[in-house]
């Protein structure tokens, strides 16, 4: 089972991302599933906390992922999810964690591992596959 879950939310050409606060670096939103929950409402969980203003439509998950992180050696273990419908306002609810959230191209910020295997997977450059 994962350990955390990630969404994907693309509009326009441009896909959700938050930044950490910590590091600066930029993610695909979502985080840690607690003990007994689905990968599927830890996802809804974490976007109300950290987004609140945002509603999402459908979940379906898009790929259930178990790596290890190349410079750490630590294991990745999440469940990456794609919604073709939300709406609201982008409005940063858990402000120790997440100071930013846009809507932003894919391509030219600093990502978390994960993030950018996401965005390899699902947005490759033109002209790869």
């Amino acid at each position: 089972m994962a350990k955390s879950s990630k969404l994907v939310v693309a509009r326009k050409g441009r896909v959700l991302m938050v930044r950490r606060r910590r590091d600066g670096l930029w993610m695909f939103p979502g985080g840690r599933r607690r003990a007994g929950e689905s990968a599927r409402s830890c996802l809804r969980r974490e976007i109300k906390e950290e987004l609140p203003k945002l509603k999402l439509g459908p979940l379906k998950l898009w790929k259930k992922v178990k790596a290890r992180k190349s410079r750490t050696g630590r294991r990745m273990s999440d469940a990456i999810f794609v919604a073709k419908k939300v709406s609201g306002r982008l409005k940063v609810g858990d402000k120790k964690e997440i100071d930013r959230a846009i809507w932003r191209k894919p391509r030219g910020a600093r990502l978390t591992p994960t993030s950018r295997y996401i965005r390899d997977k699902l947005f490759p450059r033109r002209g790869r596959r």
